[in-house]
C-alpha cells in the first residue's frame, strides 16, 4: 500500500488512549521497541488470513480465546500451559462436531490494554483515571499507580516475547499431541456432573482407536502431534503497535509484528478514526467488533476501508449483542454484508454483551447467557443463509470462580472465592470446555440439516 503510512493514524482523531506526561520518555520507548524484532513474521500472518479464508466459506471454524487482558503480576508458565491445554480440548471437540479443521487464535502475547466505558472510577469517594491494563497503567488503585508509563510497553513486548516462545514449544514439541489432549477431555467427561457430554467423548475415542489401529503414520502421524496456533489482541495502544509495525520483506507490504491478528474494537471502529486508519494498513487479518449501534451503512463503510480489494480471510467481523438481542441487530448487518458480497467471516462473541453485576458486587457473566447468544447466532445466521464461523470466548485454563454457571455451578456466593481477574470475567476451564460440547452439537445438527437440504 503505497498511500499510506505506519504514523498516519497520528493525524486523526484518537479515543481510548492514554495521555503520556514525558513526551521525551515516551519516545524513547518507541525508538527502543522499533529496533527490537518483531513478535511475529509475514508468512504466519498470510497462513492465518489462508486458514480464515476458509472460515469465511465454512470450509473451517474459528476458536478464538484468551484472557480478557493480560497481566503481568500473573504470567506465569503454568498459566500459559494451562489456557493453550484447554484450547486445544476444545478445538479437539470442535472439531468433531464440525468435521472441519479448528483455526486455533489465542488472545495471548499481546492483550495487554483494555477500552474502557468511564474515563474515571470512583473508590470510598476518591476519583482517579481508570485502569486501562498493565501496558497503560496499574491496577492499584492509588494515584502513582494510575498514572500512564510507557516503560510498561517494554515489559509487555517481553512478556509476549517469552509467550509466543513458549506456546511455539507447546505446538510443535510433542505437548500438542491429539491423544494426550483427549486424555485431558476424558478427564472432565469423568465427573459424575460431566456425564452427558460422555458419549460424544466416547465417540473420540474410538475414532482415535481407528486411526491408530489403521497404523497412520508420517507426515499423517506428524499432524496428530502438533498444532498451528495464533495469536491475536486488540490493536488499541497505538505507539505499540507503530513500534512494532515493518516492512515485509518479501512483499514490500506492511506488517504488524506484534501479533497475527489484531482487532478492532466496538468503541474505537470510528471510520474516520486512528484505530481505523492504523488497520487499514496493515496485511494481518482484521477483526472488527460489531456491536449494537452498528448500522448497516457504517458496516458498509469499515469495510470498504478494511478490506477495499474484498480479499478472503482479511476481515473477521465479530458479532457481540448480548443474549436476547442477537435477532434484533445481527440480521441487518448479515444483509449489509450479503449486499456487498463481501468476504467476511462471521465469529460470536457472547461474553461483551452478557456482563452483569450480581447480588454480591462482582461483575459476571452467566453461562446460560453465553450460551443463549452462540445459540441465537446460530439460529440467525441459518435463517439468513450465512455462514457461522466461530467462536471468541474470554477463558482461562485457570480454575477461577468468574463467571456463574456450567456443570460445576459457580454460584454467585461462589464468587470471591477465586476471582482473579484484572478486568473482565472469565469463563474457567470446566466451562469453556462445557461450551466446546455444547457448540459441538449446534455444529454437528447444522451439517446435518445442511445434509438432507443438499440430498432434497
Amino acid at each position: 500500500m503505497t498511500d499510506w503510512h505506519k504514523s498516519d493514524w497520528r493525524k486523526l482523531p484518537r479515543v481510548q488512549m492514554p495521555e503520556y506526561i514525558n513526551a521525551g520518555k515516551l519516545n524513547a520507548v518507541e525508538a527502543r521497541l522499533a529496533s527490537y524484532p518483531p513478535l511475529v513474521f509475514a508468512g504466519e500472518a498470510r497462513r492465518l488470513k489462508a486458514l480464515l479464508g476458509k472460515v469465511s466459506t465454512g470450509e473451517a471454524f474459528l476458536l478464538q480465546g484468551g484472557d480478557c487482558a493480560e497481566s503481568f503480576s500473573a504470567f506465569s508458565a503454568d498459566n500459559i500451559r494451562d489456557t493453550f491445554k484447554v484450547m486445544l480440548q476444545m478445538a479437539m471437540v470442535l472439531t468433531y462436531g464440525a468435521k472441519v479443521p479448528v483455526v486455533k487464535v489465542g488472545r495471548m502475547a499481546g492483550q495487554f490494554a483494555k477500552p474502557r466505558s468511564a474515563p474515571t472510577e470512583v473508590l470510598a469517594g476518591q476519583e482517579l483515571p481508570s485502569y486501562r491494563g498493565d501496558i497503560i497503567n496499574g491496577f492499584d488503585f492509588t494515584p502513582e499507580a494510575r498514572i500512564p508509563d510507557p516503560e510498561r510497553m517494554l515489559q509487555a513486548y517481553l512478556q509476549a516475547a517469552a509467550t509466543l516462545n513458549l506456546l511455539r514449544a507447546f505446538s510443535t514439541g510433542g505437548y500438542a499431541d491429539v491423544h494426550k489432549v483427549h486424555a485431558w477431555t476424558l478427564g472432565f467427561t469423568g465427573a459424575p456432573e460431566a456425564e452427558k457430554y460422555r458419549e460424544m467423548a466416547n465417540r473420540i475415542s474410538d475414532t482415535l482407536d481407528f486411526i491408530e489401529a489403521a497404523g497412520v503414520r508420517g507426515e499423517a502421524a506428524h499432524t496428530l502431534q502438533t498444532v498451528e496456533f495464533f495469536t491475536s489482541h486488540e490493536a488499541l495502544l497505538l505507539e505499540y503497535e507503530e513500534a512494532l509495525t515493518r516492512v515485509d520483506s518479501t512483499t514490500g507490504q506492511w506488517l504488524a509484528g506484534s501479533g497475527h491478528m489484531v482487532w478492532i474494537g466496538d468503541r474505537t471502529r470510528q471510520p474516520d478514526g486512528a484505530h481505523v486508519e492504523y488497520a487499514r494498513g496493515v496485511q494481518n487479518p482484521i477483526g472488527l467488533k460489531c456491536g449494537p449501534s452498528m448500522t448497516s451503512g457504517h458496516l458498509k463503510a469499515l469495510m470498504a476501508k478494511l478490506n477495499p480489494k474484498n480479499e478472503a480471510g482479511r476481515l473477521t467481523l465479530i458479532a457481540r449483542f448480548g443474549a436476547g438481542t442477537v435477532a434484533e441487530h445481527l440480521p441487518r448487518l448479515i444483509r449489509a454484508v450479503q449486499e456487498e458480497g463481501a468476504n467476511v467471516a462471521w465469529v460470536c462473541d457472547p461474553m461483551h454483551g452478557n456482563t452483569i453485576k450480581s447480588k454480591s458486587g462482582y461483575k459476571t457473566r452467566p453461562f446460560d447467557s453465553v450460551l443463549r447468544e452462540v445459540r441465537e447466532f446460530f439460529a440467525v445466521h441459518n435463517g439468513e443463509g450465512s455462514i457461522p464461523g466461530g467462536v471468541h470466548f474470554e477463558m482461562t485454563g485457570s480454575d477461577v470462580t468468574e463467571c456463574t454457571g456450567g456443570v460445576r455451578a459457580v454460584t454467585d456466593e461462589d464468587l470471591s472465592s477465586r476471582y482473579h481477574t484484572a478486568c473482565d470475567p472469565r469463563l474457567n476451564a470446566s466451562q469453556s470446555l462445557e461450551l466446546a460440547f455444547l457448540v459441538a452439537e449446534e455444529l454437528s445438527s447444522r451439517r446435518k440439516v445442511l445434509q438432507q437440504a443438499e440430498a432434497v
